[in-house]
C-alpha cells in the first residue's frame, strides 16, 4: 500500500475511535510555516524546539542553503567558542525575548548543519548574546524567516583552528 492510502485508513480509523468513544474529531495541528517569494516564513508557538523546527524544514523542503532571521520568547542555550579546547562553553537563560536571531542554514554530512547567533534580553532589559545551542520557545511564539538561496552550502571543519565554517 502506499503511503498516501497508509494515512487516509489511519485517519479513517481515528476518526471513527473518537465517535464510538463519543468525542469530536482531533483539530489538525496548525502548520508552523508558509512558503513566501523569498523561502519561508515559520511561527513557531511555546514549547517548540526551534532548531528541530529548522532542521525538519531544511530536510522537507529540500533548501539548498538559507540565511535567516528571527524573533521572539525563548530559553536559550547560548554558547562561547573555546579556541583551546574546541568546544562551546555554555550558558541557558529562561524567559528572555530574542531581540534578535540570525544565521545560516548549510549541510554537512548529509544532514542540516545550523549556524544560529542571538541577542537576548530579559525583564531589566539586561542583554547577553552569543551562538545559540539550543532555543527552545517560551510564552508567546517565534517567528522566523528563512531566505533560501540556490546553491547548496555546506559545512565542513577549518583544519587551522578546528571551527566548522561555512563553503560551497
Amino acid at each position: 500500500m502506499n503511503r498516501f492510502l497508509l494515512s487516509i485508513l489511519a485517519l479513517g480509523a481515528s476518526l471513527l475511535a473518537h465517535a464510538a468513544a463519543g468525542q469530536s474529531a482531533p483539530k489538525p495541528a496548525a502548520p508552523k510555516y508558509v512558503r513566501t517569494p523569498t523561502g519561508f516564513l515559520l511561527v513557531l508557538r511555546q514549547g517548540d524546539n526551534v532548531l528541530q523546527e529548522l532542521e525538519q524544514l531544511t530536510t522537507r523542503e529540500k533548501i539548498p542553503g538559507a540565511s535567516l532571521a528571527g524573533i521572539g520568547f525563548g530559553h536559550p542555550t547560548f554558547g562561547f567558542w573555546n579556541a583551546q579546547t574546541k568546544t562551546y562553553d555554555p550558558k541557558a537563560f529562561r524567559d528572555v525575548e530574542m531581540a534578535s536571531l540570525t544565521g545560516s542554514i548549510a549541510w554537512k554530512d548529509n544532514k542540516p548543519a545550523l549556524h544560529l547567533h542571538g541577542v537576548a534580553a530579559d525583564k531589566t532589559f539586561a542583554t547577553v548574546g552569543g551562538h545559540i545551542l539550543s532555543l527552545e520557545v517560551g510564552t508567546g511564539s517565534m517567528e522566523i524567516t528563512v531566505t533560501v538561496h540556490q546553491q547548496r552550502q555546506i559545512r565542513e571543519i577549518d583544519a587551522r583552528n578546528g571551527a566548522t565554517v561555512m563553503s560551497w
